[in-house]
């Protein structure tokens, strides 16, 4: 029976490993990787102390900070179950391990959100796609499509149009990303948008070939000669650890209070899986932070 364990190795979790371990907490860190989103970012201009990192690295100085303390870490086990016991709780891992704590700390962010239209499934990974720092550069001189009109489909087609021979842009809704992204990639002179137009099917054998999309006005349907759909259309909280012990809000993320408490005494959250507005790099690690001192006082008063 450790004092605390957290789950997730993002922002919130490493950021929590630090303050839990400068308050001599006995504390496992538990995840299925390092980094988190921001592994999938290519630049980041708005981290306090840097003016442009790319994601990878920032974390790798997370990472490196982390490994200064005495820390224990299970890195590459993701937990699946949580349950309370009558001193604490039980993590339980996809390759059968339990750990048990008497304070967990759920930092366990979101992944992509799929399209779930057909081919989607059985393309992905043969040209389908939800990171386009990560795989851009095998479309190098193909035309390409970017699924999304948000902050990552913008930042996906700014990334696409200076290496692939033409880019369409195809989003549901009007753009819904920041001015300074939607400015940077009006103008490109290969780069196509259809706004308010849904994707009907990704075609293909053995790998993509094309899209079909549908106006949502007119109906009307086109299909796009693609190689590569870099699906960028937001996030899901991933939260199921938590079903059934804390609330939960409609889009799935947990809900906290200012002191990152659950409702649970002795279970906190931090980071992109709770409810706490702006989805940021530098709002998780803070967080990360107060959800650790915040387990320091509940161990404290045990």
């Amino acid at each position: 029976m450790r004092e605390l364990i957290i789950v997730g190795g993002g922002p919130a979790g490493m950021t929590a490993a630090v303050y839990a371990a400068r308050k001599r907490i006995d504390t496992l860190l538990l995840s299925k990787d390092i980094g988190g989103q921001p592994n999938l970012t290519a630049g980041i201009e708005n981290y306090m102390g840097y003016q442009y990192i790319e994601g990878f690295e920032l974390m790798q100085k997370f990472e490196e900070q982390v490994r200064q303390f005495p820390l224990e870490q299970k890195i590459g086990q993701e937990a699946v179950a949580l349950s309370r016991l009558d001193a604490g709780f039980e993590v339980r891992t996809d390759n059968g391990e339990r750990y048990q704590a008497k304070a967990v700390i759920i930092a366990t962010g979101k992944r992509p959100r799929p399209l779930n239209v057909p081919g989607e499934e059985q393309l992905r990974g043969r040209g389908v796609t939800y990171c386009a720092v990560c795989d851009g550069p095998l479309f190098a001189g193909e035309k390409v499509a970017v699924i999304g009109g948000g902050n990552s489909a913008l930042e996906a087609a700014d990334d696409m149009v200076k290496i692939a021979e033409h880019v369409y842009l195809v989003s549901l809704t009007p753009f819904s990303g920041d001015q300074i992204l939607i400015d940077r990639v009006k103008d490109a002179s290969h780069l196509t948008v259809f706004l308010e137009h849904g994707v009907v099917v990704i075609e293909g054998s053995s790998r993509v070939e094309g899209i079909a999309i549908r106006d949502l006005k007119s109906g009307e349907e086109k299909r796009l000669e693609v190689g590569g759909v870099f699906v960028e259309i937001g996030l899901i909280p991933d939260s199921e650890l938590a079903k059934g012990l804390v609330n939960l809000n409609r889009l799935g993320e947990i809900e906290v209070d200012c002191a990152c408490e659950t409702g649970v005494p002795g279970l906190y959250a931090a980071g992109d899986v709770t409810d706490v507005p702006e989805k940021q790099i530098v709002v998780a690690a803070g967080e990360g932070a107060k959800a650790a001192l915040q387990a320091h006082k509940y161990l404290q008063r045990l």
